[in-house]
């Protein structure tokens, strides 16, 4: 893969190209809570959607496993977690040191075909979100409702849009056209991420259009077979779904 942008930028690559599974970068800083890069591949936890793990390559091909990604205090901060045990190679590195940002894509690539999926369950079920988690191993929604929804119906209707193949792409909003708009926001418990005067809205092309910072597939038949596992009622007003991969369950 080409590396085309220009060290030192500043860059969430992520935001841009989520098939982007790797990338040169130089640490900025580094605490007891992790190191932060100069820009990175790595997705930070938020939205719903667990943050991204992989390794960080130096230049000598020592390697230092990173075990989650989190949002730091600052706005556009991330900072990229050690996992256990490696505190001595980490705690030498210094500001300016130069790595390759790797992340765990085949980890990375499920996060991203559960999340397009909870867009498109976002469409057959046309009511607020009040809660998210999506997962390697499973997404699931919390619809602010109080009708019964049927997990072979929704199934059903997951499968056409999946067989479907709709684009999906994503475009950048002012903060003040998403504020005129405020339908385009589902969510109730997230809200879509601000800070720099610009909202990303993703949208399935003829489905669904939102505001979402996630990473998501580049058409519907990525995702694969989807499935409901689970439906509950959670509360008199919170309905919940839960959704894993035909292949998992099969096994």
């Amino acid at each position: 893969m080409v590396d085309d942008t220009p060290p030192g930028s500043g860059v969430e690559l992520f935001r841009e190209d989520a098939q982007r599974r790797e990338c040169s970068a130089r640490i900025v800083t580094l605490d007891e809570r992790g190191l932060r890069l100069d820009r990175t591949v790595f997705y930070p936890h938020g939205g719903g959607q667990a943050g991204d793990r992989g390794e960080l390559e130096l230049d000598d091909g020592r390697r230092l496993a990173i075990i989650d990604t989190r949002k730091g205090e600052q706005p556009g901060e991330i900072v990229h977690v050690p996992a256990p045990g490696q505190e001595p190679l980490w705690r030498a590195l210094a500001p300016g040191t130069a790595v390759t940002a790797r992340i765990d894509w085949a980890r990375r690539h499920r996060h991203m075909r559960f999340h397009t999926a909870t867009h498109l369950l976002c469409a057959l079920v046309p009511h607020p979100v009040d809660g998210c988690s999506i997962t390697a191993d499973y997404a699931r929604l919390d619809f602010h409702m109080t009708e019964p929804l049927d997990k072979d119906e929704l199934s059903a209707g997951l499968a056409r849009l999946v067989a479907q193949a709709h684009p999906v792409r994503q475009r950048w909003i002012s903060d003040a056209e998403l504020d005129a708009n405020p339908g385009l926001v589902r969510s109730m418990s997230v809200q879509p991420p601000r800070g720099t005067g610009q909202v990303r809205l993703l949208e399935i092309v003829g489905v669904d259009l939102q505001p979402c910072g996630g990473t998501h597939v580049a058409n519907t038949a990525e995702i694969g077979a989807v499935i409901v596992t689970k439906v509950e009622k959670k509360s008199a007003m919170t309905r919940r779904v839960v959704l894993g991969f035909a292949a998992d369950i099969a096994r």
